[in-house]
């Protein structure tokens, strides 16, 4: 993209006089934005209101550090580094299918065509040991399935799923996508930077936000339209009621795609968000492999579906134990093992995995990988 059409799409995008809506008419009236900023006001007028005819032609705030700041980071790295514009053959159809795509994506990694198979992945940010091992169990198998797993490199559910992908993408396949609330010189968060690098090698980092965007709390439910809409479904592992993973889900039903929820215990208030989607209509999935069926997403030849369901001959402790948090108190009435030697087999099974230490001296089984 030459220098004066990135900078005519930039003015018209990071106008916040003018609006994503009022710039979307303009471009469906007028055409490119070059035209758009050659028309008299009379023409302009006709389309839009007054105040944004007149915001047309204001130049946004900083906008000629903002051109500047934004050539710099793709010259940093052409080979990884776009923008993509609403004229763009390779702007995913998935986002023009929505009531407001944005109207300038920049993209970072593996600079491909939108997949035909991915999927959301979404969740809470503070996951239960189960819940991540859930995101990263069910990703890792949808991506040896060919799917690219979609989700927003948050703390938590989202991390997992990036990392399960990872793990199960073939090295030629597009693992991942992840969608962020930040400009994309900006990690967010901090403790995501050794996965960011990981995903911009496999995979790829999507974001609406200019270049120098920070973290602010507000971009992040707005983001979560572009997650869904890049899935053909959307997966919420885990999720408390007032979670942003609810956004997403609710965004992607009215997208009209599937929406599927792992339910969990009846006490865990990380189960409640995804048990309220299932009264909704939400389909219940006990394994990675309902999804994929569900959708029709045939594995390719060789792939199989990670495993979910426990082995045969289970430890007598793990059956006792259930699934749900239980304390040593419990565990000791219900088994009649002694504490000290409990606590001594509680030790193995958490290094082994099969058990997590929660807060408040409780204990929970995990799923059998």
């Amino acid at each position: 993209m030459q220098r004066d059409e990135l900078a005519a799409w930039l003015r018209l995008a990071l106008n916040p006089a003018l609006g994503p809506q009022a710039a979307r008419r303009l471009l469906a009236a007028f055409g490119l934005p070059q035209a758009v900023f050659a028309q008299d006001t009379e023409a302009v007028l006709q389309v839009v209101g007054a105040s944004r005819a007149a915001a047309l032609h204001q130049e946004p705030d900083r906008f000629g550090a903002q051109l500047e700041a934004t050539l710099a980071w793709l010259e940093g790295d052409p080979a990884h580094r776009q923008v993509l514009t609403l004229a763009d053959a390779q702007y995913p159809a998935g986002l023009l299918n929505m009531e407001d795509p944005p109207l300038v994506l920049y993209r970072l990694g593996r600079l491909e065509v939108a997949p035909q198979r991915a999927l959301a992945v979404v969740g809470s940010r503070n996951p239960t040991a189960q819940g991540l091992q859930n995101a990263r169990r069910f990703s890792k198998a949808f991506a040896q399935a060919g799917v690219t797993v979609v989700s927003g490199m948050a703390l938590g559910i989202d991390g997992a799923a990036h990392d399960g992908a990872l793990e199960g993408a073939a090295p030629d396949a597009l693992a991942t996508i992840a969608v962020v609330g930040t400009g994309l010189d900006r990690v967010y968060p901090k403790a995501h930077l050794e996965l960011a690098h990981r995903i911009a090698a496999r995979g790829m980092i999507v974001s609406e936000y200019p270049i120098g965007t920070p973290p602010l709390a507000a971009n992040f439910p707005r983001r979560n339209r572009l997650i869904a809409a890049l899935g053909q479904g959307t997966l919420v592992v885990e999720a408390a009621l007032q979670s942003g993973s609810l956004i997403t889900a609710r965004l992607s039903s009215e997208q009209g795609k599937e929406v599927f929820a792992i339910p969990g215990s009846i006490h865990s208030p990380h189960a409640r968000g995804c048990h309220a989607l299932l009264r909704q209509g939400a389909k219940l999935v006990e394994s990675a492999q309902d999804v994929l069926e569900d959708l029709r997403f045939v594995l390719p030849a060789g792939a199989a579906a990670v495993p979910m369901e426990s082995p045969e001959g289970e430890d007598p402790l793990l059956e006792a134990m259930g699934f749900d948090p239980i304390g040593l108190d419990a565990l000791i009435a219900r088994t009649g093992i002694p504490a000290s030697h409990l606590q001594a087999q509680l030790l193995e099974l958490e290094l082994a995995g099969a058990v997590a230490r929660l807060p408040g001296g409780l204990f929970q089984r995990q799923a059998a990988a």
